[in-house]
């Protein structure tokens, strides 16, 4: 198996960031009717300019990747139940940049990319990851509670 196709887990194990990461990933890799169906559902979740700002970074995202990386990223298919490490390695690398864990980023990006690339791709991935929280992803609402809540625990 080539490296960084090595399944280390499902996709279903995955945070809502992660596996959005993963699916994206997939999909954009996947061609430009994949790609069409990215930018489709960013923008119908995130309306037209918040819509287009994450699939430039998204984009952007990819092409760093793609142009700067130490090897070509190794995808599972669109459907595959299986995480690849590389998908792992990504999915990681996003939502950790979303969280603000600069420094943690950027070690994950040398990982992917070249050391002077890191920065750039630190900011896109931030940026797209952000947008993928504002997603709200498989975040169940909280029910509005029918009495008032108290704040004792037990």
């Amino acid at each position: 198996m080539q490296a960084g196709r090595s399944p280390v887990g499902y996709v279903s194990e995955l945070d809502a960031i992660r596996a959005a990461s993963v699916l994206y990933l997939r999909l954009w890799c996947d061609g430009a009717s994949s790609r069409g169906e990215v930018c489709n559902d960013l923008r119908l979740a995130l309306g037209s300019e918040q819509g287009q700002q994450a699939i430039a970074n998204f984009e952007a995202l990819c092409d760093l990747c793609r142009t700067h990386g130490r090897r070509p990223l190794m995808r599972h298919s669109v459907t595959c139940k299986c995480l690849g490490s590389d998908e792992s390695c990504f999915a990681n690398f996003v939502a950790t940049a979303a969280e603000g864990e600069r420094e943690d980023a950027m070690l994950i990006a040398t990982l992917l990319v070249r050391p002077d690339v890191a920065p750039m791709l630190v900011a896109m991935a931030a940026e797209f990851g952000l947008a993928l929280k504002r997603m709200r992803l498989g975040t169940p609402k909280a029910p509005i509670p029918s009495h008032p809540v108290s704040a004792t625990l037990h």
